[in-house]
């Protein structure tokens, strides 16, 4: 091959549908509330601080976070917020199918991990600082391990 010359290869873009429902303003505004009581809950089962919930949505302000907590309207979620809460869904419901019982399920994100992934620490940290990769490098985990 010449020097400065690379070849490519063509890989078709193929859009995720459930990025595309996300996209849409009409079905963020219709999942949102959904959504963020689903979150709610998980962070309780998970036992999350206000911090830890925080970090796994953004870092969203304190003041939104309380304003979730409430019993009142939340409004429309970004797709970011969105994403993240359908990922920590998606790792809630895989972790109820990995561990027969609850309790180990709603535990292993903050239990130290001996996976090359999370370097000894607890998953959840991997979920907050690594951001939303994070959030998918674990959700790939244990969909992979369901296989």
């Amino acid at each position: 091959m010449e020097s400065g010359r690379h070849s490519s290869v063509s890989i078709p873009f193929v859009p995720d549908p459930e990025a595309l429902r996300r996209a849409d303003p009409r079905t963020r505004e219709r999942l949102s509330e959904p959504a963020t009581r689903a979150f709610l809950s998980l962070v309780a089962r998970w036992n999350l601080s206000v911090p830890e919930l925080q970090g796994l949505l953004g870092w969203l302000s304190e003041s939104t976070v309380h304003k979730y907590k409430s019993a009142g309207k939340v409004g429309t979620l970004s797709y970011d917020t969105l994403t993240r809460i359908s990922l920590c869904l998606g790792i809630y419901n895989a972790l109820h199918v990995f561990f027969a019982e609850p309790p180990l399920a709603d535990q292993w994100v903050k239990v130290a991990n001996s996976n090359v992934l999370f370097g000894g620490q607890a998953p959840l940290t991997l979920m907050i600082h690594g951001g939303i990769d994070g959030l998918y490098q674990v959700r790939r985990l244990l969909e992979a391990r369901l296989q």
